[in-house]
């Protein structure tokens, strides 16, 4: 009779929120952080937002053709802190791009109120000239 009432089930499911490995797996997430591509004639705007990350937890590598932007909480120590309940998780957010055509040499990044702004010029292909090639 009791399974067939909803909230005695109820317990179980809080019960689980005071197991520490529910917060441990909950804790180690790479999540992919949401982003808006702009075009202007010149290029490109990415924004991406990163909530809550100060500047040094946030990477930007460009390799070959390849743009990944990577964010991660520092954990703080906490050892003798005990949560009573914990909702902010400690994620980690990875993100990668191709970036072919554009002028990595070129590539601005900033980052302000949350938000990610990296500009991203389109390579301009010199054109190719003729010269007279003098023998020696």
């Amino acid at each position: 009779m009791m399974n067939l009432m909803p909230f005695s089930r109820m317990s179980d499911f809080f019960d689980a929120f005071d197991d520490k490995d529910y917060y441990d797996n909950a804790s180690r997430k790479v999540l992919a952080c949401r982003t808006d591509i702009k075009q202007y004639e010149g290029g490109y705007i990415m924004e991406a937002e990163l909530p809550g990350f100060e500047k040094s937890e946030i990477s930007i590598d460009i390799n070959d053709k390849t743009l990944a932007i990577r964010a991660e909480h520092k954990p703080a120590e906490e050892s003798k802190v005990r949560y009573i309940r914990r909702e902010r998780s400690l994620c980690a957010y990875q993100r990668s791009f191709d970036i072919s055509g554009i002028d990595a040499d070129k590539i601005t990044a900033e980052y302000k109120n949350g938000l990610l702004i990296l500009t991203l010029p389109i390579k301009v292909e010199q054109p190719v000239t003729g010269r007279k090639l003098e023998i020696n």
